[in-house]
């Protein structure tokens, strides 16, 4: 621990610098586990002395709460956009107007990748990041701070207490997303259609910690008033770096037209082998003052040009249709194809996403496809050239795997199976996903230990995970006693420390995640309470006592309602309770004494000024209790702004106190 502050925000320097030495120059010097042990030491301090913790501490790049929208940010200097070239003859008529611009002057440019990502601006205020916001029009856009805390590269302190406004891009890396969507699919999750669009929604999502799971990268281009800190852009771009602020190494100048000519030819010829998605060039004009000279138009600047690179488009033959099933049951038609060479890597399956598209593209056995690799990471098929006949594949109407008769959810597209803990196909990544992180936290089950189970017959549902020996694991290959021992170790920990909360997540239902788990296990204490009162109501009626919980719409209480319907659910349910896995969920507990708020009920809800995981832990923290919907156990209703007349009805029905914030305050100070 540190004996003083000074020592604790060296320490956060420390570590700040790190993470610009991993994220920006891509050249750390020590390891993640290094890291890891320092960034553990911060946190620690932060606990013990939180009237120490600064803003830009690494440990506070993500917010611990959603926020209820984005604020509109108004530029004085707008974000305008670039006028674009597509051919040589474009690019000459370009290089001539600015010649002509600055009386035939000589003229030096800097090239930049157009990087195919989501336009943002920075502001920083003595060093430190206050605003982060996206391009929007140009004169307004939405302010991101939040999201944009949680990207590695965006400094959160530079390495000098300066003011300044720089603009840039958004991204993610092609590793990363193809990691991610391969993540998706285990799922039976539908693939994000290209990595632009994702980081895009991501940088809107309203809950930071989901952005922070999407691991997006930034690079810098342009310094608002830049003239004011230097005489070019190339010498601007390098005082940013120097302040720790990403920019690009790639960047390159030409003095020539050939030379222009000749850089674009190069990275044409290179843009596959780039980590990131790029569409083109973008061509400055380098000297401040000759970009004064030449001005801008009422939509471009006259000092600068975007040149497109043309769209990478193949055809091939469609040479049959499987289906994929994901661990949520999600069946996705993938169209076999004859290889074929496209943006450098050979194509063999496309993902097609859903049936309806299938039928609106009409593809059938042996037709002729169009593919296009343009800003898309997975090759998506555009059209159909060719047909061989008139067949074109038809859509299931059962489990290739289990023949469940499949659903589709009204108004959605995916076909899916029901039968998520009996369905061979979702087995596998059902089990590995149930003993996962975040779930039941079995340490050291991981896939390779999930299929090695699976495939030996020892493991046919989860609730075999609970039955296994020491001898039963120590039989597969690459085990040892020790090793086997381990595991049987951490399958009895993972069961002694099981909520409600993480056996209900854990089932992998679709639509109901960690948050919506913790909400339903607010109400309904453990599988058993749920369960009774499914079996005591018809499905009208539970689904519309499990859409009255804070935070549970109408689609996921009615998903959970046909998933604990379902006899081979039910009958793995049923084998988890009769091998001790049926586990309650932990009350709140008032502090020792009692406190202002002891035994008392609460239900927060509505647009509040602090987040509503604050106020719980505040309420919590002087003896009361909070719960996801109004019963008539319910003392108060905390009411922000916007709250839902459903949750007023219910009220003034179970005759509830409501209060507002105010009200809350004056509550706990008794």
């Amino acid at each position: 621990m540190a004996d003083s502050r000074q020592q604790y925000l060296d320490l956060a320097a420390e570590l700040t610098e790190h993470d610009r030495l991993y994220y920006v120059e891509a050249t750390p010097k020590i390891s993640d586990f290094e890291y890891d042990q320092l960034n553990k030491k911060l946190r620690g301090i932060e606990e013990a002395n939180p009237d120490w913790v600064v803003d830009w501490s690494p440990t506070q790049r993500v917010g611990h709460e959603p926020i209820s929208s984005f604020e509109k940010v108004v530029r004085d200097v707008p974000m305008l956009s670039l006028d674009n070239t597509y051919d040589e003859e474009d690019l000459r008529a370009f290089h001539e107007r600015v010649l002509k611009g600055l009386d035939g002057e000589k003229v030096t440019y800097a090239l930049e990748l157009k990087i195919d990502g989501l336009g943002i601006e920075l502001t920083y205020k003595s060093g430190e990041f206050v605003l982060g916001a996206t391009r929007g029009d140009g004169t307004i856009g939405e302010d991101v701070t939040v999201n944009l805390r949680t990207v590695g590269g965006v400094a959160l302190k530079l390495r000098e207490e300066v003011d300044v406004t720089v603009r840039g891009e958004v991204y993610m890396t092609l590793a990363a997303f193809e990691k991610l969507n391969a993540e998706r699919e285990r799922a039976g999750e539908e693939p994000f259609k290209n990595a632009r669009n994702l980081a895009s929604g991501s940088l809107k999502m309203l809950d930071p910690r989901e952005v922070a799971r999407r691991p997006m990268q930034v690079t810098l281009y342009e310094v608002v008033g830049g003239e004011a800190i230097g005489g070019s852009h190339a010498e601007v771009l390098e005082k940013i770096a120097a302040l720790g602020l990403p920019t690009s190494k790639y960047n390159s100048t030409a003095s020539t037209f050939e030379e222009l000519h000749e850089q674009i030819e190069k990275w044409m010829g290179r843009r596959d082998e780039l980590p990131f998605e790029v569409d083109g060039l973008v061509i400055k004009v380098d000297d401040f003052a000759q970009r004064e000279r030449l001005g801008s138009t009422s939509k471009f600047p006259r000092w600068a040009i975007a040149y497109k690179f043309p769209a990478q488009k193949v055809t091939t033959i469609v040479e049959n249709l499987i289906t994929n099933i994901g661990r949520t049951g999600a069946v996705t038609p993938v169209a076999v194809l004859t290889p074929v060479e496209l943006s450098g890597t050979t194509v063999k399956r496309a993902s097609l996403h859903n049936w309806d598209q299938v039928e609106r593209l009409g593809i059938g056995p042996g037709d002729r496809v169009m593919l296009e690799k343009a800003g898309e990471i997975i090759p998506q098929v555009l059209e159909v050239v060719e047909k061989a006949s008139d067949e074109v594949f038809a859509a299931p109407t059962e489990c290739p795997s289990c023949k469940t008769t499949l659903e589709r959810e009204e108004g959605k597209v995916v076909l899916f199976c029901p039968n998520s803990l009996g369905c061979p196909q979702q087995l596998m990544e059902s089990i590995e996903f149930f003993a996962g992180r975040g779930q039941f936290n079995i340490d050291g089950f991981g896939e390779k230990v999930t299929i090695a189970l699976v495939e030996a017959g020892i493991v046919e549902s989860v609730a075999d995970i609970f039955t296994l020996t020491a001898e039963q694991v120590e039989s597969l290959e690459r085990f040892a006693s020790i090793s086997a021992k381990n595991l049987i170790d951490a399958i009895a920990t993972a069961r002694d420390n099981a909520t409600f909360s993480r056996l209900l997540a854990a089932l992998g239902v679709r639509h109901i995640g960690g948050v919506a788990s913790k909400a339903i296990a607010a109400v309904y204490s453990s599988m058993t309470v749920l369960l009774e009162m499914i079996d005591a109501k018809d499905s009208e009626a539970s689904i519309a006592e499990l859409s009255e919980i804070d935070g549970i719409g109408g689609v996921m209480a009615a998903t959970l309602d046909h998933f604990l319907r379902n006899p081979p659910a039910r009958e793995v349910l049923a084998l988890l309770a009769d091998r001790g896995v049926d586990p309650v969920e932990p009350a709140s507990t008032a502090p020792e004494g009692g406190g202002t708020l002891s035994g008392k009920t609460f239900v927060i809800t509505g647009t509040l000024s602090a987040p509503r995981g604050d106020l719980k832990k505040r309420i919590e923290a002087a003896g009361g209790v909070v719960t996801g919907s109004v019963s008539g156990s319910t003392d108060y209703l905390v009411a922000g702004a916007k709250t839902g007349k459903t949750k007023l009805a219910a009220a003034n029905k179970h005759n509830v106190t409501v209060v507002d914030e105010a009200g809350l305050e004056a509550l706990l100070s008794g």
